[in-house]
């Protein structure tokens, strides 16, 4: 591991080359059933072995191992709702925020919306730009910089952005989760998304895939995209 240095501000290494490509996006309005049971069934064993992973009493408060996206969906209100209000003067931007409100309304209802759960490892930031894919199957997992040790709710929006609605189901039934915690990852995929007017103009390929995110979550939801 180098430290940062000539102008990088971030620590960084040297890896071993893996052959892959990044997922492609799935967008509600477009997408058909890419047929991603294979990669739904590689993510949910990620996930599995990430919960299984033995937690050391030193790791649970260590903080180097804390981040906001282990913390309960409740910590996100008030930023989620900021974000919100600065998508609104977005332009381009065409995600119905008014069904974003609502679903985020409900989000802070759930069972489990507030309370802390028994810390796991999680990745905290599975999305298409951090996997590579090599014949439908997960070949590797990039980026575990934010790895930490938290509610691990925050990994399932990998679901809302690279699996089709099938997939996405049986990536569910696969996990085992209930509904208030599905739903309450679904509602991390939205703030998430609603993070997207700090690149809304500096990177362009985030924002469609975020973009893409918010409206599988609209539609999961019900909503007209």
């Amino acid at each position: 591991m180098f430290e940062p240095d000539r102008g990088y501000p971030e620590r960084w290494s040297v890896v071993r080359w893996i052959d892959g490509e990044h997922p492609d996006v799935i967008d509600a309005r477009t997408s058909v059933d890419l047929r991603r049971e294979n990669l739904a069934k590689d993510l949910a064993a990620l996930l599995e072995a990430l919960k299984g992973a033995e937690v050391p009493t030193e790791a649970v408060n260590h903080p180097d191992l804390q981040w906001y996206r282990g913390e309960p969906l409740a910590t996100m209100d008030q930023v989620t709702r900021e974000n919100l209000e600065r998508c609104r003067s977005l332009e381009g931007f065409d995600l119905d925020l008014h069904a974003a409100e609502r679903i985020w309304d409900e989000a802070m209802k759930l069972p489990g919306a507030a309370d802390r759960t028994a810390p796991r490892w999680y990745h905290g930031d599975l999305a298409a730009e951090n996997l590579l894919v090599r014949d439908g199957r997960l070949a590797a997992v990039l980026d575990f910089g934010g790895l930490s040790v938290g509610d691990p709710t925050v990994d399932l929006v990998v679901a809302w952005e690279i699996l089709d609605p099938p997939a996405r189901e049986l990536f569910r039934r696969q996990l085992g989760v209930d509904d208030a915690t599905w739903l309450r990852g679904r509602a991390w995929a939205l703030s998430i998304t609603l993070m997207i007017w700090y690149y809304w103009t500096t990177m362009p390929e985030r924002r469609a895939a975020r973009m893409a995110a918010g409206r599988n979550v609209l539609a999961d939801a019900g909503y007209s995209v």
